[in-house]
């Protein structure tokens, strides 16, 4: 058992350390009318991390929250969940009331559950890949995990707007088939196979 934990701290603190450093020069540094430099705390929205946010922040648009600060905090919490609390202070420096602004109770219950149960953190997916001793299944557990919460949230943002009568025809369509896909699969019936289909070597 030490040996084991002693392993995970070992790997927990050289990759967060080092995701910590590449995302604190990606939050403050990026490229404005004066060239690339270092930013103010004004100016973050020209960040390396705000245009990596802005690029992938549709793909959150059907769950409520597709702006480019929530993108990038979820991205951060791949490094440490506690980072997301972290990044949102940085990002909403005025606390609860700016936070208000930009997100409803929909959205906010859509983005606290969505990074709650999407993949683990970095240093949890290395020790995944360890245990696993796969790289495919590491990928396949992270892939689950993020599309398994995906469709998760959209449910709750798409079923939300509809019960509040802000109806989003696409996005309600989307959810419920979601929803009749998880049923389906929790209620399909389980086949045993009887047979075997792969060809058995035997030998002396």
């Amino acid at each position: 058992m030490w040996e084991r934990g002693w392993s995970f701290i070992k790997k927990a603190g050289t990759i967060i350390l080092l995701s910590t450093i590449v995302i604190w020069f990606a939050t403050y540094f990026g490229f404005t009318s004066d060239g690339f430099r270092m930013l103010g705390e004004e100016e973050l929205d020209k960040s390396i991390l705000a245009a990596i946010g802005g690029a992938i922040a549709w793909i959150f648009a059907p769950l409520g929250w597709g702006n480019w600060q929530a993108a990038v905090s979820s991205i951060t919490g791949l490094v440490a969940k506690e980072n997301i609390v972290g990044t949102m202070s940085i990002f909403y420096p005025n606390g609860w009331i700016e936070i208000a602004e930009n997100f409803t109770k929909i959205s906010g219950y859509s983005f606290l559950v969505f990074n709650l149960l999407c993949a683990p953190c970095f240093a949890a997916i290395g020790a995944i890949k360890r245990e696993m001793n796969s790289s495919k299944w590491t990928w396949f557990a992270i892939g689950y995990q993020c599309l398994f919460v995906y469709g998760i949230a959209l449910m709750i943002n798409q079923f939300g707007l509809l019960l509040t009568n802000d109806l989003n025809i696409i996005g309600l369509v989307a959810a419920v088939a979601v929803l009749a896909f998880m049923i389906y699969m929790l209620f399909k019936p389980y086949k045993e196979s009887t047979k075997l289909t792969k060809a058995v070597k035997l030998t002396q």
